[in-house]
């Protein structure tokens, strides 16, 4: 079967758009005529129906994963078949994918991106612990609702693709870049696979960029077998660099014990608590990332506990057992290692004590501070230079600027630049170029959540006056008032010209109910369901019409009530039959006219 709009599957699922295609089928949204609600269908491609094996377990599949009931999960309504499709009815999430985010805002701030983990691996430890691996996590899975809450979607479907033989589709199933190093080299995924998966996805969120990239499907999954992923920026705190190459760790063993523990420590660094996070996710501690030295400069106080930490280990200072603990509060560091590695002796070490605790800094503080003195500086000169050569084509600007650089001049010219009015206009045409540089920078403004609740028309105006562009998007609730703003995405600092998915409320439609009246059982129940209502058996009694004719209708033809409404039919069970006994009145009149007949044949005898 080929679903096209308007299809209806087990007599209730109405198609009406189709959302997306993928390797396994499509994906449409439709109307529950019964209950009224919207929802997502997926529709599998009839080279898997074809397959009694693979439908057997589906099916199996499908029931096991209606038995989850996460937050974070897309809920599992009901799973059918019709015409050789199989198909299933999920819950439809109002947002998009997280693949759509990351394409619009290439990277995301590292408080979102942990908050995404954190909420992925609390949903996958709830499917972990009913024994179900997803296999296929990755970002067009994951769906992000405006409100930021996240549902994974597809559970199971990639666990059982994998399972029907490569000739059965001619296609490799799963996603190259997202695929754990064990997956790659055909072992069995377990529950770390998807951790693995979502470390590849926290990757992308903070660096814009995938960790493994290559020419081919075949070439990105060896290097997730063979090479290590790329450092992230200097710029990400370092305990979340930890976790994130924790998590990208090739041995199964040395990632996060399980989803549940990679959710406490992504919540742990969300709070700025990196003590927990270790303790969630020892692994942290293993990646050599907290020997960086950029590590006091993005983490602060949590920084110099990861080295005090550091220096717990045994080094060379055992040996030396009488300058350790002198060197290690002087600083706060063990000198007394590096010491021993020139071969300084006891007397060495004494006469080293009387220095100041200053000199016993870190040997690049003092480059580190010309250097940045000397990028101010040429940051200054990349700016005063382009204006001082703009200033000197024109004479007048440049008294105007000498004034207002030297105070002393300032107080002098003031009948200068008092005197021609033709003067005055000249340093407003200069001061268009400081403007113009500013301009070449992103300009942003505020898309306030106090919009919500407000009317899709004044909404619509209010954005559109601050150079933003608005998708306004209906959404068919009675939970609000028609026109009435529901939600909005993005908010907060938007860059001027970014688009703002505005979603408004909408009445529920209605549907006119049809007439049926005379039409056959059959027929009727037909032309109901194809208007969006629903069908049931009323009285029946006996009419002058052929049984099963429908003779009444309990909702008048023509009246607009809601989807899923219920018609009920009275049906005639066909025309009464005359009682036997009726025909013997009807024959009791022949014998009264046969002795009439007798009588006449005797008075013509004479």
């Amino acid at each position: 079967m080929r679903p096209v709009t308007g299809t209806t599957l087990g007599g209730r699922y109405k198609l009406t758009d189709r959302i997306a295609i993928g390797g396994m089928g499509e994906v449409w949204k439709a109307r529950d005529q019964v209950l009224g609600r919207l929802v997502a269908i997926k529709i599998l491609k009839e080279e898997y129906t074809d397959n009694e094996s693979f439908l057997t377990r589906f099916r199996v599949e499908a029931r096991h994963t209606a038995l989850l009931n996460h937050p974070g999960i897309a809920g599992v309504f009901d799973y059918g078949e019709e015409q050789g499709s199989a198909y299933l009815v999920m819950e439809l999430v109002p947002g998009p994918p997280l693949s759509t985010i990351i394409e619009r805002e290439r990277k995301l701030e590292v408080d979102r991106t942990l908050s995404l983990i954190a909420q992925t691996a609390r949903a996958l430890a709830a499917a972990h612990e009913h024994g179900l691996v997803h296999r296929d996590v990755k970002p067009g899975n994951i769906l992000v609702m405006p409100s930021g809450v996240v549902k994974i979607t597809d559970f199971g479907i990639a666990r059982l693709a994998d399972q029907v033989p490569l000739t059965a589709t001619g296609q490799v199933m799963g996603t190259a870049q997202y695929l754990a190093p064990e997956q790659a080299t055909g072992q069995n995924a377990t529950g770390s696979s998807d951790i693995y998966a979502l470390g590849v996805i926290g990757y992308e969120c903070l660096a814009g960029r995938r960790p493994f990239t290559g020419e081919s499907q075949i070439a990105i999954a060896l290097a997730q077998v063979n090479d290590a992923p790329p450092a992230l920026p200097d710029t990400i705190p370092a305990p979340v660099r930890q976790l994130i190459m924790s998590m990208l760790a090739k041995n199964p063993a040395d990632r996060p014990k399980d989803a549940t523990a990679l959710a406490k420590a992504a919540d742990a660094l969300r709070a700025g608590d990196t003590n927990t996070a270790t303790m969630a996710v020892p692994g942290m501690l293993a990646t050599g990332i907290s020997e960086d030295a950029t590590q006091a400069l993005n983490m602060g106080e949590d920084a110099t506990q990861a080295m005090t930490r550091q220096d717990s280990a045994p080094t060379m200072t055992n040996a030396m057992p009488t300058v350790v603990e002198p060197a290690r509060t002087a600083s706060g560091f063990t000198a007394a290692s590096n010491q021993g590695a020139n071969g300084f002796d006891d007397e060495d070490a004494d006469a080293q004590d009387p220095q100041p605790a200053d000199s016993k800094r870190s040997p690049w503080l003092i480059p580190l501070i010309a250097i940045i003195a000397l990028a101010v500086v040429i940051a200054l000169l990349a700016w005063l230079i382009p204006a001082m050569s703009s200033n000197n084509d024109d004479q007048p600007t440049a008294t105007v600027t000498e004034s207002s650089s030297e105070s002393p001049e300032s107080s002098e010219p003031t009948e200068e630049t008092t005197e021609p009015s033709e003067e005055t206009s000249e340093p407003s045409e200069t001061s268009e170029s400081p403007s113009e540089s500013q301009s070449e920078s992103p300009e942003y403004v505020e898309v306030s959540s106090s919009l919500i609740g407000q009317d899709i028309d004044k909404v619509t105006s209010e954005l559109e006056s601050k150079g933003l562009k608005v998708n306004a998007v209906p959404q068919e609730t009675d939970e609000a008032e028609p026109r009435e703003v529901i939600s909005l995405n993005p908010t907060g600092n938007v860059e001027v010209g970014e688009t703002v998915t505005v979603t408004y409320a909408m009445a529920p439609e209605t549907v006119e109910v049809p007439k049926v009246t005379g039409m056959s059982f059959e027929a009727a129940q037909k032309r109901i369901q194809d208007a969006g209502l629903a069908a049931a058996r009323g009285e029946e009694r006996s009419d002058s019409s052929v049984a099963g004719t429908v003779l009444s209708q309990d909702v008048p033809a023509g009246r607009e009530v809601d989807p899923g409404t219920t018609v009920t039919l009275d049906l005639s069970t066909g025309p009464e039959e005359e009682p036997e006994e009726s025909e013997t009145p009807t024959a009791t009149p022949t014998p009264t006219s046969s002795p009439t007949a007798s009588e006449t044949d005797q008075s013509e005898a004479p």
